[in-house]
């Protein structure tokens, strides 16, 4: 009997995998994300050498710039002073407002070429070149704690010029989607800077909360519930400024606790596996007795192995019988003797 059975063991290992990978898939809800990209104004230093090295004439230029720039943390950004020629300028002066920090001053004079700071214990903020040849502030990396108003003030013989940023940091919410019990559902912005927005398809009955945080973060979530059961599947969306994320779940009204889901989840793919083995292991057995069928001595070879025996019986016969002749006869003649 052949025993080929490698083709059959792949074959079921093929379909276990098949099993497991739909119990998990049917278990799961999907998750989609569209990144959608913020957009920074962050300068690089080419830029603003540019805008410094311009022909164009200062009297010409506005007075006062504001620019609300968003940032997310742990970026780097590049803060660019005002648009005036570098041979104008005489002083170059940043005024940094921070939330519960007293005003930090970094001043650059051209002719001294000299830079100076007060109240300036962050490291991460720093002049990217030479002030006198780009006037821009650098801060790498963003964190929460910059989230304030900048102010860089350029002066030449044509009067002063003020370029202001209001900066706002940004933090990407985590979000998490899942199934509570009779047909509710939650999906949760954590710790997102500004506040996510949550919207569900369909709509239904729900419950916003929002949870402030000392750092500036806000976590924002929407419980729904749905009573017709004609609703089977809902979306739900977070709309950020970092960033546009959508996730789906089904809603089952005999759905199991969690608990049980994940030891569901479990259990299948042991009990497949143990399937798998024992089928291996018996056809393990099978193959070992088509060998030993093979390997068996024929009765033949029995058969000669006993003949020598055979053969010494029958030589030691005929002596036990002429002996018992003799015996016989002797015990014949005693008794005629008797008589």
């Amino acid at each position: 009997m052949p025993c080929f059975w490698g083709t059959d063991l792949q074959l079921l290992l093929m379909l276990a995998v098949f099993l497991v990978a739909e119990c998990v898939s049917t278990g799961v809800e999907g998750l989609v994300t569209s990144s959608n990209s913020t957009q920074q104004m962050d300068k690089d230093n080419s830029t603003c050498a540019l805008q410094m090295d311009g022909k164009e004439n200062g009297s010409n230029l506005p007075t006062e710039v504001n620019v609300s720039l968003s940032v997310r943390v742990d970026t780097k950004a590049v803060l660019c002073c005002h648009s005036v020629p570098l041979t104008n300028v005489v002083t170059t002066t940043w005024e940094i407002y921070l939330r519960n920090k007293p005003v930090c001053i970094r001043d650059h004079r051209r002719a001294t070429d000299m830079a100076t700071k007060t109240n300036c214990t962050d490291e991460r903020m720093t002049w990217p070149y030479r002030p006198d040849q780009i006037s821009a502030l650098q801060i790498d990396p963003v964190v929460i704690t910059h989230d304030g108003y900048y102010e860089c003030q350029a002066v030449t013989p044509d009067g002063s010029f003020l370029r202001k940023y209001h900066l706002q940091v940004l933090v990407v919410p985590e979000m998490t989607l899942f199934r509570s019990r009779n047909r509710t559902a939650v999906c949760k912005a954590a710790a997102g800077k500004p506040a996510a927005q949550i919207s569900w398809t369909p709509e239904g009955e729900c419950v916003l909360e929002h949870k402030y945080w000392g750092n500036g973060t806000v976590t924002v979530q929407s419980t729904c519930h749905w009573a017709e059961s004609s609703v089977s599947v809902v979306n739900c969306s977070v709309s950020h400024e970092t960033g546009n994320w959508t996730g789906c779940i089904e809603l089952n009204p005999d759905a199991t606790p969690p608990k049980t889901s994940n030891i569901l989840y479990i259990i299948l793919p042991i009990l497949v596996l143990i399937f798998v083995g024992s089928i291996c292991l018996l056809k393990i057995i099978n193959c070992r007795k088509c060998k030993l069928k093979k390997t068996e001595p024929t009765p033949v070879t029995e058969e000669d192995e006993m003949q020598p025996y055979a053969c010494y019986m029958e030589k030691n016969n005929p002596l036990y019988d002429t002996t018992e002749r003799v015996k016989t006869s002797q015990v014949d003649g005693m008794n005629l003797h008797i008589v």
